[in-house]
């Protein structure tokens, strides 16, 4: 069990520093910050945190998380200075959410899988607005990828979504061929509508699989960056340079790198 007088005392402190850094006497620096001028940081903080979870360095976590922590009190404070709202109205609210959204947990709601709490969460937004669509609520911030797999997974909760993986792999093989016939026909515009389909169809697969597209993608890319990186390194060992090799040259330096990782 927590030490839940030690957590009040630490978040007091962190909220009371904050608000000093912000006073007048304070840190020009701080002073000057706005909730936009904030939002570069907001998002590299986010960034710091998946990269650690990337990585599994799970005992780096807490510095980081911190530093996240830091960027929600940060605006809190920023709006409770313009009189909107101040951060003990962000946690009344969230508290509230979470109580009233697991009505399986402080409820009398039945749930049997997460599968299930995932279709009952959206049906409690629904009931708060019922002009609500079933797709609303997705970032307009958010990366293509994970814009896809969110509305992807929000229609799901109201029962439009595909059968099995196997129709979204005929899918998937429907768009590609169609994606060729664009190509063929040297249509820009319509070969730029049909990759979008398959993106989209393709991260339809990758919920179906249990895939997260953005972390497939973003590893794969860390892969191809380290193996990249490998690969000039054994190229400058031999003094050579790749701007002088054959493209069939590279790939055989990079089927060894392959081979190694």
């Amino acid at each position: 069990m927590k030490n839940m007088a030690d957590v009040k005392a630490q978040f007091a402190q962190l909220v009371q520093i904050m608000e000093n850094l912000r006073s007048p006497g304070g840190c020009p620096w701080d002073r000057e910050q706005t909730y936009e001028s904030l939002r570069q940081y907001l998002l590299e903080e986010t960034y710091e945190v998946l990269e650690l979870i990337d990585a599994k360095k799970y005992d780096e976590l807490q510095k980081e998380l911190g530093d996240l922590l830091l960027q929600v009190i940060f605006q809190s404070q920023i709006a409770e200075e313009e009189r909107r709202f101040s951060i003990v109205d962000v946690l009344k609210n969230i508290n509230q959410k979470l109580i009233y959204r697991h009505s399986n947990v402080f409820g009398d709601v039945k749930i049997n899988n997460a599968a299930e709490q995932t279709i009952n969460w959206e049906q409690m937004k629904k009931k708060e607005d019922v002009n609500r669509s079933a797709i609303d609520g997705v970032p307009r911030q958010l990366c293509a990828l994970l814009q896809a797999h969110r509305i992807q997974a929000k229609a799901a909760t109201v029962g439009f979504d595909w059968e099995n993986a196997q129709q979204v792999r005929e899918k998937v093989a429907e768009e590609l061929n169609e994606l060729d016939q664009a190509i063929a026909a040297k249509n820009n515009e319509e070969i730029e509508i049909e990759f979008g389909d398959l993106l989209f169809t393709m991260v339809n697969l990758s919920r179906f699989i249990q895939v997260n597209p953005e972390d497939a993608l973003r590893k794969a890319s860390q892969k191809f960056s380290t193996r990249f990186r490998e690969m000039e390194k054994k190229i400058l060992s031999t003094e050579r340079s790749m701007e002088n090799m054959r493209l069939e040259e590279m790939d055989k330096v990079w089927d060894e790198v392959k081979n190694l990782s």
